[in-house]
């Protein structure tokens, strides 16, 4: 089905609201994603623990751990093996330390008011697993041969297939869920292609969850959008990142910008979100690094994955300019002698949750595009009550000038980036850098 034919199901269709309950810590977050293994030298659980002062400074909440599993040695992947291929849905990966070190780690992180989501790899396992003496818990061929996931042309010969029509198995794995919310005191899960397993099974694994504390669901997905009717609370803006890519090329614009802001108004049930991102582990690993992909764009980009509907994404190494492809099956140690990107990070971060108009969901403001007398100048406006936030990005590479004309937003600003009042005229002009951006706040 296309997406104009999908879209068009969804307007014929009752508009839903999510069902799902948000946690009330979830209206102002944003998502870091912890890359243990490459993280320091160490490598582990507790040498990334001296790393938590510093991510409370910079304002981050939500720490999203990629899988901290066992690694299936069978068919392994390089040397170290991927992560997304787990031998145990309930034991930790001895290369990053033990049980009791990542309790440690959830009981300081809480202390310190962060929330912890676990990658959770529904959708199969490695090849020894524990689990691979129920064969029938494994998708097969015709000759009784365990397969690995085929769905969208994958090539993860490393993993087996789960079979979700073994009701044992979903047992199974609804218990291992549940087993980190109740040992570990987790607070989520981040969902690996979660478009993978039956939206019934994440419908009844949330809300067993809830029954022991409310928890944040995030979907890797952007495809099926039933995942957020009861299941999930956020999934994968990977058109948006893809927009902003093909506009760094300039191979395309702002329209397309609007053209995906206002498909999620038609397409997302009422409270969810997608996440942003410029970069995270798989974006890194197999596509590039920032400065690859966005080159003099990144940070007008970054300033968009902030501002527009949704909740940001900052990948481990991101503040510290990470400037290499981590290597995905090989220890590959990131850097963090150059924090220059900090500050920027943190900025943006503050800009987020001093501003109710950017906050997610329903807890969020309304966007409204604005006219700009250049079609290379992307504009916009987020209010919520009293607060408004005007954003203009310039997205081309070229010095721009344009004029906003618009009686009813002139009045008293603050220049955000630059920390001083501003005064907005009923016809004003603005001069762009090349990947310049301007935001105003108002309250």
């Amino acid at each position: 089905m296309s997406i104009a034919d999908h879209n068009k199901v969804i307007n014929e269709e009752e508009f839903k609201e999510n069902k799902a309950q948000y946690p009330e810590w979830g209206k102002d977050t944003v998502i870091y994603e912890v890359n243990v293994r490459q993280y320091t030298s160490e490598g582990t659980f507790k040498a990334f623990e001296e790393h938590l002062p510093r991510l409370k400074d910079l304002g981050v909440d939500i720490l999203w751990f990629m899988p901290i599993h066992p690694i299936s040695k069978e068919k392994r992947a390089g040397t170290l093996g991927s992560y997304y291929a787990v031998q145990n849905y309930t034991a930790v990966n001895p290369e990053f330390g033990t049980m009791d070190d990542f309790k440690r780690l959830v009981e300081k992180a809480h202390e310190m008011g962060f929330k912890i989501l676990l990658d959770l790899v529904a959708n199969h396992t490695g090849w020894d697993s524990e689990w691979m003496k129920n064969e029938t818990w494994y998708k097969t061929n015709n000759h009784g041969e365990i397969l690995s996931p085929t769905a969208q042309g994958t090539t993860w010969h490393d993993v087996a297939q789960l079979n979700y029509d073994h009701p044992d198995m979903c047992a199974a794995m609804l218990s291992a869920m549940k087993f980190w919310v109740k040992e570990a005191d987790i607070d989520g899960y981040r969902a690996d292609y979660a478009g993978g397993v039956p939206v019934e099974f994440w419908e009844k694994a949330r809300k067993e969850l809830d029954k022991i504390k409310q928890v944040y669901m995030l979907a890797e997905d952007n495809r099926f959008y039933e995942l957020l009717d009861e299941a999930f609370h956020s999934n994968y803006g990977w058109e948006l990142n893809h927009i902003m890519r093909d506009i760094a090329k300039g191979e395309k614009s702002a329209s397309d910008i609007k053209d995906y802001i206002d498909r999620m108004g038609r397409l997302y049930p009422q409270g969810t979100y997608p996440m942003h991102w410029t970069t995270n582990h798989d974006d890194n690993s197999w596509e590039g690094t920032t400065s690859e992909l966005f080159g003099k764009a990144e940070k007008a980009m970054a300033v968009l994955t902030f501002t527009l509907p949704g909740i940001p994404l900052i990948y481990s190494g991101q503040e510290a300019g990470l400037d290499k492809r981590l290597e995905f099956f090989e220890k590959d140690e990131i850097s963090w002698n150059d924090l220059t990107m900090q500050d920027f990070y943190k900025e943006l971060i503050c800009l987020k949750k001093e501003n109710s108009a950017l906050w997610n969901g329903h807890d969020g403001g309304d966007t409204h595009f604005l006219e700009s007398s250049d079609e290379r100048i992307f504009m916009f406006e987020r209010v919520k009550e009293k607060n408004r936030v005007v954003v203009m990005v310039n997205l081309s590479q070229n010095h721009v000038s344009t004029t906003l004309k618009n009686n009813s937003l002139a009045g008293s600003y603050k220049l955000y980036f630059d920390h001083s009042p501003f005064r907005l005229t009923k016809e004003h002009t603005f001069d762009f850098e090349p990947w310049g951006y301007y935001v105003l706040v108002q309250k």
